[in-house]
């Protein structure tokens, strides 16, 4: 589950890794001000996405050239594998685009959180997260639709 919501915020593996290792080092520090307000759960991803959108802007301040290939397995992969795992990439592409209380809300209910516990989450109305939805997937039809045009 945090895993997922890092690739919301990065883009390669090594930066995975690092915004990885702050999350949960900040959920462990959190901890004791668990107050079971909201669920584990909830508590737990917006300790993620916190640390998320903190990672995601030092990175900006720091921008780096991008690189020229990819890592990728040496071991041969089947076509349908290579092709999910490129849809995958780009949808989260396209999620990185997004606004970030767009981003957020998607990734959350990505996770299978629902209205109720992304707005709990976000700090917002479900009336707003569910806005938040519709428009991000308005954008992502928009941004998928002229990557393939």
């Amino acid at each position: 589950m945090l895993a997922r919501v890092a690739w919301g915020y990065v883009d390669s593996a090594s930066d995975h890794d690092d915004l990885m290792q702050e999350i949960l080092l900040a959920l462990w520090r959190a901890l004791p001000r668990f107050r079971g307000e909201s669920s584990e759960r909830t508590f737990a991803l917006r300790v993620a996405h916190n640390r998320g959108i903190t990672f995601a802007v030092r990175r900006r301040r720091f921008e780096r050239l991008p690189d020229d290939g990819q890592l990728t397995d040496p071991a041969p992969l089947a076509e349908e594998r290579v092709i999910d795992e490129q849809r995958r990439e780009r949808l989260f592409h396209g999620i990185r685009q997004l606004p970030e209380a767009q981003r957020q809300a998607v990734m959350l209910r990505l996770e299978g959180l629902s209205q109720r516990e992304i707005a709990a989450v976000q700090g917002t109305s479900e009336t707003n997260v569910g806005v938040r939805l519709t428009r991000a997937r308005h954008a992502l039809r928009t941004l998928l639709g002229e990557e393939t045009a």
